[in-house]
C-alpha cells in the first residue's frame, strides 16, 4: 500500500517536472520570439534604402552616394573615401566632439580630426558643383516660380531671394566684441540667395555677428561683381537691405507701409515670395539640429567652413528628393537698428521699379477671355 503510495507521488512528480520543463520551454520560445519581433521593428529602417542612414546620419541613402560621387577624387581607392564621407556625416548629425566620434568608429582621434577638416575641404573645392548661379536658359522657369509663389505676375522677374542668418560659436579669444550680435550671442553670419524652393543658389559666410546686413551684402562677391541677377531681373531681400537697381537689382518692402492698399498688398506678395530663402535656413538647421542648437565647437575660423559644409549638403540632399519639414526659429540676420538710408556713391536707388511694382500688384485683374465680350448691366 505505501510502495504504491510512493509510487504514484513520485510519478506526478516527474509528470509535474516534465509539464513544467515543457511549459518553460514554450515560454523561452515565446520570449525569444517576441524579442525577435521587437529587434525587427526596431530595426525594420535597415531594411528600407532609403532609411536605413537617416538614424545616424540625417540622409537618406540617395544623398549620401551623391556626396560619395561629388566629393570623390582619382586618388580616393578603396574604402578609404567611403569611410571618410561616413565619418564627417556622422559628425556633423550628431554634433559630437572628436574624440566621441573617434570613439564610435573606432579610430584615434587624430585621424577624426584629420578627417573632418579633409572633407571641409574637399567640399569647398566642389562647392560649385552644387551651389552655383543658374545659367540663362534656367531663369525663365525660377522667375516664374517666384510668381506662382508670391501669387501676382509682378514677380515674373524675381530670380532670388536673399537673406542672412546667424550660427552660434565659442566666444573667439581675438577680437570677441565683433562677434557678440544684436541677440546677445557670439555668431558667424551667413548671407545665402536661394530660390523659392530653398535651394541656395550663392553663399557668401564669415562676416561676425556683429556687421550688420548691408554691410555684409556689400563686401560679397556677388555684390563686388555685379553677377547676379542678370539685366532685366531683381532679387527680393528684407527691409534691412537698401533697395537698389544699381550695382545689382535688390527690391525690398517698404519699411513703414502707409495706409496705402498698393504698399501693404506688396508688402504681403513680396513675403510670400520671399519665403524660400528662410525656409532654406530652417531645413539646414533642422537637419543638423545638434549641430546647430550650442555654440560650434570648432575654432573661430573653421566654423565657415562647416557651415559651407551643411550649405552643400542642403543642397546635395534636395537634388536627391530629400526634403525636410523646416525649422521656423531659424535666427536670421535681422538687425534691430535699419540701414541708413543714404546711398553710396554708386549706386542707385531701386525704389521707382518697387512703387512700379506695387502697382501692378494693387492693379485690379483683367476679366477672363471669355468674359470680355458680355454686358452684364
Amino acid at each position: 500500500m505505501v510502495k504504491n503510495t510512493m509510487e504514484k507521488v513520485a510519478f506526478a512528480l516527474f509528470l509535474f517536472q516534465h509539464l513544467n520543463k515543457t511549459r518553460l520551454r514554450s515560454l523561452a520560445r515565446l520570449r525569444k520570439r517576441r524579442r525577435f519581433l521587437e529587434l525587427l521593428h526596431a530595426n525594420q529602417v535597415y531594411f528600407d534604402p532609403e532609411q536605413d542612414l537617416w538614424m545616424h546620419y540625417r540622409l537618406r541613402r540617395r544623398s549620401m552616394n551623391e556626396l560619395m560621387q561629388v566629393t570623390h577624387q582619382e586618388k580616393d581607392h578603396g574604402w578609404a573615401h567611403h569611410l571618410e564621407v561616413l565619418v564627417f556625416a556622422y559628425w556633423l548629425a550628431h554634433g559630437l566632439s572628436y574624440r566621441a566620434t573617434a570613439q564610435t568608429f573606432s579610430v584615434p582621434k587624430s585621424t577624426v580630426y584629420r578627417i573632418v577638416h579633409k572633407m571641409a575641404q574637399q567640399i569647398k573645392k566642389n562647392l560649385h558643383k552644387v551651389v552655383s548661379l543658374p545659367s540663362p536658359e534656367e531663369l525663365d522657369a525660377i522667375a516664374g516660380r517666384f510668381a506662382h509663389v508670391g501669387r501676382h505676375s509682378a514677380f515674373g522677374k524675381a530670380v532670388g531671394a536673399i537673406d542672412g542668418c546667424h550660427f552660434r560659436i565659442k566666444p573667439p579669444k581675438q577680437n570677441e566684441a565683433y562677434y557678440f550680435n544684436h541677440m546677445q550671442f557670439h555668431s558667424v553670419q551667413m548671407q545665402a540667395i536661394c530660390d523659392s524652393q530653398g535651394k541656395f543658389l550663392d553663399i557668401f559666410v564669415g562676416y561676425p555677428g556683429s556687421v550688420h546686413v548691408s554691410t555684409v551684402l556689400r563686401n560679397s562677391p556677388v555684390y563686388q561683381n555685379a553677377s547676379y541677377p542678370p539685366p532685366e531681373y531683381f532679387i527680393l531681400g528684407e527691409e534691412e537691405y537698401p533697395c537698389l537697381v544699381t550695382p545689382i537689382c535688390l527690391i525690398t518692402p517698404y519699411k513703414m507701409a502707409s495706409e496705402v492698399r498698393a504698399e501693404q498688398k506688396f508688402n504681403e506678395s513680396h513675403s510670400l515670395a520671399h519665403s524660400g530663402v528662410l525656409q532654406a535656413f530652417g531645413m539646414m538647421r533642422a537637419r543638423w539640429r545638434l549641430t546647430f542648437s550650442k555654440p560650434l565647437e570648432v575654432s573661430t575660423a573653421f566654423c565657415s567652413d562647416v557651415i559651407t559644409a551643411c550649405a552643400f549638403l542642403h543642397n546635395v540632399c534636395l537634388m536627391n528628393g530629400d526634403f525636410l519639414r523646416p525649422e521656423h526659429d531659424c535666427e536670421r540676420a535681422r538687425n534691430l537698428v535699419p540701414p541708413p538710408e543714404k546711398l553710396q556713391a554708386h549706386e542707385r536707388s531701386g525704389s521707382h521699379i518697387r512703387d512700379r511694382l506695387a502697382a501692378d500688384v494693387h492693379a485690379p485683374l483683367p476679366l477672363p477671355v471669355h468674359l470680355q465680350d458680355h454686358d452684364y448691366c
